[in-house]
């Protein structure tokens, strides 16, 4: 089954329907990153399904300044290169209790810093539609990668414009609910 464009809520419903499995779309969003990411640099860190979600859960990207148990969390900085949390993100685990796995960490601006993702230790990100130009940011990893289609949907932050700038330089959808409205519990200081 072809998978290239579909929305996270069709596939969603492909799953219920068993039409796909969960583990089919990671197989396809994990190819797709293999294949076109090298050029983008969308992705900190791509993950492994966890046990049990690979046939249910589909996979979306976090942008790498949320915490993830046991899942390298960097904020865009080498000096957190090794940081494993202990815990989850509310964001993470609302994500993880509605059938949402982690496909993988994307690329921001060093600790939310910077409106381009270009001052990323782990390299400025791309944006797909030139090259030559930047996804915005901070959140430019996640815009990236949905412009992309290296995931179906992602997760930013917005402190001043983060999402909004991104989503817009990318040609994508984004929303940022109102201060207060999403927890921030487990969210690396900018």
């Amino acid at each position: 089954m072809d998978l290239l464009g579909k929305s996270l809520t069709e596939l969603q419903e492909l799953v219920k329907q068993k039409k796909v499995s969960g583990g089919e779309v990671r197989q396809f969003f994990a190819g797709r990153i293999k294949k076109y990411d090298k050029e983008l640099n969308s992705y900190i860190t791509t993950t492994e399904p966890s046990e049990g979600s690979e046939e249910k859960d589909i996979p979306i990207a976090i942008k790498d300044i949320l915490c993830t148990k046991g899942i390298r969390t960097t904020a865009g900085s080498k000096i957190l290169d090794d940081y494993l949390p202990q815990y989850d993100a509310t964001v993470v685990s609302r994500l993880n209790t509605g059938g949402l796995s982690l496909l993988g960490k994307t690329n921001l601006d060093a600790w939310c810093h910077g409106s381009s993702t270009e001052t990323s230790d782990y390299g400025p990100t791309k944006n797909p539609y030139d090259v030559s130009r930047a996804p915005g940011g901070s959140s430019g990893g996640s815009a990236a990668a949905v412009a992309a289609y290296l995931a179906p949907a992602a997760i930013g932050t917005d402190t001043g414009g983060s999402i909004r700038q991104p989503s817009a330089w990318c040609g994508t959808v984004g929303l940022r609910p109102s201060y207060g409205r999403v927890s921030r519990y487990g969210l690396i200081a900018m």
